[in-house]
């Protein structure tokens, strides 16, 4: 998505964050796009022409706590808790045409370090449904938990190197959150570290951790990395490791060769068939829109009865 002038912005993530005139957002992610927009502007990928260019224009935020109603025009606009990752807001517009909802990306398990997810019951819902075939059914967060632990100190004890893939906002601080409580010394990425510092200004308590140093790195800790950072730090050069990673997508047969990794556990921070089932359950909607995942969702939804259909594009809400 370009640039707009006005923006409402579901979370923080890179996909979903774009630095807007004005951002309408939580509390909660006005602070996590701060961060990772001042982070991306002092980032080395800067190139010299784009320093030569026109400053951008400031962005400036519009926050919204959850369930603090606003009017615009001839609507009423709420953010609810999605459940995703810290901050991350669905968006429910009222009117005398009904209730419309666009949940976001979004979870109904409840997790250590998201606010608790809600479900508004709704005439029509926009909604995600990335893992919308019923084979992505996501074991009990306990025992992903106990097995992430598990393979955690099953590498210390054979003085390996854990290593666990996980994005820098959402994934990493629960992963920290489930490793650190076990006891486990923990080491994260700078991009890890730069979003977990607002999660601990936002009231998030999170476990000690240090922050990757080539010259400082305790080899008998736990290390926590993005995904997109396949290339292990410098400090792990001639070392035994053992690799992680912490997706959904992991449930998927080849995921371990896909991913280049000797181990995957389930701990995603989207909802899972059975979630999204149950969303639509507790909504209630007469009309389910789907988009971001699996188009034969729709299917298995109208085959129990459910008026759904799968949006191609966003410019078919203009149709709304």
């Amino acid at each position: 998505m370009s640039s707009q002038e006005r923006c409402y912005v579901s979370h923080g993530h890179s996909d979903h964050a774009r630095e807007h005139r004005t951002i309408v957002a939580t509390p909660n992610t006005a602070r996590i796009c701060r961060a990772r927009f001042a982070r991306r502007d002092r980032g080395p990928q800067l190139s010299l022409l784009a320093r030569e260019q026109e400053p951008r224009a400031p962005v400036t935020f519009e926050e919204h706590a959850f369930n603090q109603a606003w009017d615009e025009r001839d609507h009423r606009l709420t953010l609810f808790s999605a459940g995703h990752v810290l901050g991350s807001a669905q968006l429910m517009i009222e009117s005398d045409s009904g209730r419309f909802v666009y949940t976001g990306d979004f979870k109904l398990r409840e997790s250590l370090t998201v606010e608790p997810p809600e479900v508004k019951p709704c005439d029509v819902v926009l909604m995600e449904c990335t893992y919308g075939r019923p084979q992505y059914v996501f074991p009990p967060f306990d025992e992903v938990a106990g097995q992430m632990i598990a393979f955690a100190r099953s590498a210390l004890e054979g003085d390996a190197v854990p290593v666990f893939f996980a994005y820098s906002l959402g994934k990493a601080q629960e992963a920290m959150a489930i490793l650190g409580r076990a006891g486990l010394p923990l080491t994260v990425h700078s991009a890890i570290d730069t979003v977990t510092k607002v999660y601990e200004e936002c009231g998030v308590a999170l476990p000690a951790y240090a922050r990757y140093d080539a010259e400082l790195f305790d080899k008998r800790s736990v290390l926590i990395w993005p995904p997109g950072g396949k290339a292990l730090p410098k400090a792990l050069r001639n070392r035994p490791v053992r690799t992680a990673v912490l997706t959904g997508w992991s449930l998927d047969r080849g995921a371990l060769f896909r991913y280049g990794t000797e181990r995957g556990f389930a701990l995603s921070d989207h909802a899972d068939y059975p979630a999204l089932l149950q969303y639509v359950e507790r909504a209630q909607p007469r009309k389910v829109l789907l988009n971001h995942g699996w188009r034969d969702f729709v299917y298995r939804l109208r085959a129990l009865g459910i008026d759904a259909e799968y949006l191609e594009d966003h410019a078919q809400l203009s149709l709304l």
